[in-house]
């Protein structure tokens, strides 16, 4: 079994992932790009004791940026969009 703390890179906090939050109970993570559903949801169990109902991942390819000759790209990411229990909460998030 993989490092829980190299599946789980970090949180997502954005205006539409704090209105999900609200709403739904689902938070959004960014994942390593090799993690499958299982082991995301088994970290997010292990690592911020609550119980995971559904794991929605998706994967996001890196955006062209340019400057003046030069052109580069962003890294490719995952997030994993992570519902759980109705009367459970992750506290990382909270302060945001």
């Amino acid at each position: 079994m993989k490092d829980y703390r190299k599946i789980i890179i970090g949180p997502i906090i954005t205006e539409k992932s704090n209105f999900q939050k609200e709403m739904s109970k689902t938070y959004v993570f960014e994942v390593s790009p090799e993690a499958n559903k299982f082991e995301i949801k088994t970290a997010v169990e292990k690592l911020f004791s609550v119980h995971v109902i559904d794991v929605r991942t998706i994967s996001v390819k890196g955006k062209v940026k340019r400057t003046k000759w030069i052109k580069g790209r962003r890294k490719n990411t995952k997030k994993a969009y992570v519902k759980i229990k109705e009367n459970q909460r992750i506290e990382i998030f909270e302060g945001a």
